[in-house]
C-alpha cells in the first residue's frame, strides 16, 4: 500500500520561501497523480496544485499561481512543492495526496482528479509577517 510522508514545512517569513516533499513508500510515485492541499485554522481544505503521472501536466488554483511550483522526481519517488514570496494566507497544514486517476484537460487546461486514495500526514507551514 501507498504510503505518503510530507516534510519541509516551517516558519518563515513573509517573501521567503519554503520547498515541501512528499515522499512515498510502499509503490512508485511516478504512477499516481499527485495533488497538494492545504488547510488553515477554521477553514475547509482546499487544493493547492497537482502534477500528472502522464506527461507532467500541472495545474495551480489561482491563489499560488505564479509563486508555487510542483515537480516530480521519480527516481527518489518525491513529489516538490516549490512555494515563493509566501505570504500570510499561505499558512496551513499541507498535505500531499495520490490516486492513479488521471485528472482531464478542458481545452488546453489539466484539471486534477476529485478524490484521491491516498494521503499523507501532513507539514505545517506559518508564515509571519
Amino acid at each position: 500500500q501507498l504510503q505518503l510522508v510530507e516534510s519541509g514545512g516551517g516558519l518563515e517569513q513573509v517573501g521567503g520561501s519554503l520547498r515541501l516533499s512528499c515522499t512515498a513508500s510502499g509503490g512508485s510515485l511516478g504512477d499516481y497523480t499527485i495533488h497538494w492541499f492545504r488547510q488553515a485554522p477554521g477553514k475547509e481544505r482546499e487544493g493547492v496544485s497537482c502534477i500528472s503521472s502522464v506527461a507532467g501536466a500541472q495545474h495551480y488554483e489561482d491563489s499560488v499561481l505564479g509563486r508555487f511550483t510542483i515537480s516530480r522526481d521519480n527516481i527518489k519517488n518525491t513529489v516538490y512543492l516549490r512555494m515563493n514570496n509566501l505570504k500570510p494566507e499561505d499558512t496551513a497544514v499541507y498535505y500531499c495526496a495520490a490516486d492513479q486517476a488521471l485528472g482531464w484537460y478542458s481545452g488546453s487546461s489539466y484539471h486534477c482528479p476529485n478524490e484521491y486514495e491516498y494521503w499523507g500526514e501532513g507539514t505545517q507551514v506559518t508564515v509571519s509577517s
